[in-house]
């Protein structure tokens, strides 16, 4: 009786992360695990990191990062990931990394930064005439300094062809899960983003300054757990009555205890909240109707509504 044949191997999906002295460790860490839980989940990733010539660096917060290859030991590759670093900011950044980027940029199916690392990659001439981004606190000095890119200053991150650009730290893994998604699919994705404890995943076209972060930080522990609660489900019971219940508190007190710490009602920030979210869906190509329920909007009317209000339609 003839063997079963075996299952076809999967393709290997080699990721080259790109560091140099002074680069942030997140920058570098956060993409990495991502990659890494993915390749347990089935994901055919090899990853490696590499320096200019192989040594090992050292990042801004005095961490040592070991080098897996020199940039001319590491072949072709699929992904290219270039972290960030303030030296990207303040000064040139280092021919060497201009010239390592270039190198593996080069036949790479898609090149990503993370945070400053757009720096780099705009210096090496690659986002010339593309639209990118980058940290918010750093798109004015991007766009001074690259004027032939086109600087998108609110997204997370930006996907123009084959170069992605992400801002800042934890934008890194929202862009890691949107290649793991690509490659792999959305079950994949979503099994990362749980197992690193991602409450909800972000799309590239959400601001970068959410409603948690532009709203003040409330000063007590019930109301922080509660913005948190909200920000990771906002589809989930977020009535008055039942956050006063989960913070132990009564509904007024509740009430005026957050507009005093917060600056709005407990049903104002949800209702800004939930809006946040279903506008990252729809640009992330749901439906009306889809986006009004995954948010807890409700109904498509609803969220029309409530469109029609912020625009002033």
């Amino acid at each position: 009786m003839p063997a079963a044949p075996r299952p076809a191997r999967r393709p290997t999906l080699p990721v080259a992360v790109l560091v140099v002295d002074g680069v942030r460790l997140l920058d570098v860490t956060g993409p990495l695990e991502v990659f890494d839980v993915a390749t347990t989940l089935g994901a055919p990733y090899e990853v490696v990191v590499c320096s200019p010539d192989g040594a090992d660096v050292r990042a801004s917060s005095g961490l040592r990062i070991g080098v897996d290859h020199a940039v001319a030991d590491v072949g072709a590759v699929d992904t290219l990931v270039v972290p960030g670093g303030e030296f990207l900011v303040s000064a040139a950044p280092p021919p060497a990394l201009l010239d390592g980027v270039r190198a593996l940029a080069t036949g790479a199916r898609r090149v990503t930064s993370v945070c400053a690392g757009s720096f780099a990659l705009a210096a090496a001439g690659l986002l010339d005439g593309r639209r990118a981004t980058t940290h918010w606190r750093h798109t004015a000095t991007f766009a001074r300094r690259y004027p032939a890119v086109e600087v998108d200053e609110e997204s997370i991150y930006v996907r123009d062809g084959a170069l992605l650009t992400s801002a800042g730290v934890t934008a890194g893994i929202d862009l890691a899960l949107a290649l793991v998604e690509e490659d792999a699919g959305d079950d994949v994705a979503h099994a990362v983003a749980r197992d690193l404890v991602v409450f909800m995943r972000r799309f590239g076209e959400q601001p970068q300054l959410s409603v948690p972060s532009r709203t003040l930080r409330p000063r007590r522990r019930p109301l922080a757990a509660l913005c948190d609660e909200i920000a990771a489900d906002p589809a989930a019971d977020h009535s008055v009555p039942a956050l006063a219940a989960r913070a132990g508190l009564s509904v007024r007190h509740l009430s005026r205890t957050f507009r005093a710490q917060i600056g709005c009602s407990p049903a104002e920030y949800v209702a800004e909240v939930r809006l946040e979210a279903a506008v990252a869906l729809l640009r992330c190509g749901e439906t009306v109707a889809a986006a009004a329920r995954r948010a807890g909007l409700g109904s498509e009317q609803t969220l029309r509504r409530r469109l029609r209000t912020r625009t002033g339609d």
